[in-house]
């Protein structure tokens, strides 16, 4: 974990409320017991531990904050895998930045949906200076951390959810 003046967004309460009946593809959710542990776990943003009930979600991150928010991302919605608990959880940590030990993507996105670009993170000392190069432009409404081997949705860092920015649902 990375300590940062940025907040990772967990997938949202209603959200995997949601998810753990449907998931964003119309797939009914089922559970199973991570008997190996250390799946990234969306909502409470940590690794999974080894007995832990977990489930294997299509979610949408993208097309969800567009309801939100009245964005048409268009083709830039798109639908991946994430791991989140089967039951609900207490949620993660605040002050630092989950799943930091490996290569990471940031992609930026406008207040639209669009992308307006990316940058590659190879040391869990660069996040600091990567989310305050994408927030430098005020073009830039929301982040997200992707994993680079898969291109896997990890979370997302939103311009007013900086510390000191104010608090975002």
């Amino acid at each position: 974990m990375t300590t940062t003046a940025y907040t990772a967004r967990p997938i949202s309460p209603r959200a995997l409320k949601e998810l753990r009946s449907t998931d964003d593809a119309g797939r009914r959710t089922d559970g199973f017991t991570d008997t190996e542990g250390g799946s990234p776990l969306r909502c409470c943003l940590r690794h999974s531990e080894p007995g832990e009930r977990v489930a294997l979600v299509s979610y949408a991150p993208l097309r969800r904050w567009a309801s939100d928010t009245g964005a048409a991302p268009g083709p830039y919605d798109e639908q991946g895998p994430v791991f989140i608990h089967a039951e609900e959880c207490e949620g993660p940590e605040t002050g630092t930045l989950p799943f930091t030990g490996s290569r990471r993507t940031l992609r930026r996105y406008s207040a639209e949906g669009h992308i307006l670009g990316g940058r590659l993170v190879e040391d869990p000392t660069g996040f600091g200076e990567a989310f305050a190069e994408a927030f430098d432009d005020p073009a830039v409404a929301l982040v997200h951390v992707r994993a680079v081997e898969y291109g896997c949705f990890l979370y997302e860092v939103r311009r007013d959810y900086e510390v000191g920015g104010g608090v975002s649902p």
